[in-house]
């Protein structure tokens, strides 16, 4: 379940990251609406994938998404738009993946 929920944030992240991404090719560096719309696509992409996460509570998966988006977010500007994050940028993200760890996977004596 763990490895299932692992691999769906990262799927989930690459659609919303890139998305977002797209949106702000199309618009902040003219590339036009297609990129647009295709960010739109992969944004949505990323709404269906996120439902299929195990967990059943919309709060949760939610919340440590972000997590999942602010680490994501960091390596897709080092590896798309040449961003080389300081020491607190990856300190942050340590620390954001770590809420998600326990967030999602903290054992509950349910």
């Amino acid at each position: 379940m763990v490895v299932k929920s692992v691999a769906l944030f990262v799927v989930a992240a690459l659609f919303e990251i890139g998305g977002a991404w797209l949106v702000w090719q199309g618009v902040r560096e003219h590339r036009g609406w297609i990129w647009v719309g295709l960010g739109v696509i992969a944004l949505g992409a990323y709404g269906f994938v996120a439902t299929l996460q195990p967990d059943a509570h919309f709060g949760r998966i939610l919340a440590a998404y972000g997590g999942v988006f602010v680490a994501g977010s960091l390596l897709w500007g080092m590896a798309l738009d040449g961003f080389r994050p300081d020491r607190w940028d990856v300190t942050g993200a340590i620390v954001c993946l770590l809420g998600v760890a326990v967030i999602m996977y903290a054992p509950r004596g349910v």
